[in-house]
Parts: structure tokens; C-alpha cells; sequence
């Protein structure tokens, strides 16, 4: 059985933690899609409208925290008072990290921030029968 933690950076649903949550990779040619239910257990990851909207707040803090880290970084490495580099380091970086943050900022919202979405261990591994989930 994989962790919390392992379920998150494998991208997988926080009911069974094992359908996958997003057809394609972060980063590729082809566009990365959220599937609407989990392939696996058929929970719906959307679970009211505009939940995701919760979501920009995680995906702010995650900015936050890598223009802070570039710009520390930047200014400790390059020693320059220019604010023409500090912009374009932090364009770039915003640029890059923003199909991380898509994707991990839905991630952590449904796995730690959602007290209505639990972990059912029935669910995990194998697919079940519906004779097997009952009682």
C-alpha cells in the first residue's frame, strides 16, 4: 500500500490512491488532462462545482515559495543589483512551474486539504467487485 505522500507525486486518486488522476505527464508535447472520475474506483474528483477554485490559493503559496527561493538564490549566486535580471529569472521560473503547480496544487487540495475526501483501503490495489465493497 503506498503512503499519502507517494499517492501525491505518483498522481493518483485519494480515495483508492491507485486510478490515476491526470491522463499524460506534467510536462510533454501532449497537453496534460485531469480525468473527471478516477479509472480506478469511479470517484468524482470535481465534488462540487468550482472546487478547484480553492486550489489557486495552494498553487499561489507554491509560486511563492520558488520566486522566493529563485530570488534569494539569485541574488546570493549573481550578487547584482539589476532589476532586469531578478524579472526575467522569476518570468522564466513562474513560466516553467506552472504545469507543477497546476497539477500538485489539485493534488494537495484533495489529499490533505478536503475533509471530506478519506483514504478506503478496500479500494486500493486490485479492482474489487461490488459484492466485495459492500458491508
Amino acid at each position: 500500500m503506498i503512503s499519502k505522500l507517494q499517492a501525491v507525486f505518483q498522481s493518483k486518486c485519494p480515495k483508492c490512491r491507485t486510478g490515476n488522476m491526470y491522463s499524460g505527464s506534467a510536462y510533454g508535447l501532449s497537453r496534460q488532462k485531469m480525468h473527471e472520475f478516477c479509472p480506478h474506483c469511479n470517484f468524482k474528483f470535481e465534488i462540487e462545482p468550482g472546487y478547484f477554485y480553492a486550489a489557486m490559493y495552494v498553487s499561489y503559496a507554491f509560486s511563492v515559495a520558488e520566486v522566493l527561493t529563485l530570488a534569494l538564490a539569485t541574488a546570493f549566486i549573481t550578487h547584482s543589483e539589476s532589476p532586469w535580471l531578478y524579472i526575467a529569472v522569476l518570468f522564466i521560473a513562474i513560466v516553467i512551474f506552472a504545469p507543477f503547480n497546476y497539477r500538485y496544487s489539485r493534488l494537495v487540495l484533495l489529499h490533505y486539504l478536503s475533509p471530506k475526501v478519506s483514504f478506503d483501503p478496500r479500494l486500493y490495489g486490485e479492482r474489487k467487485n461490488s459484492a466485495d465493497l459492500k458491508g
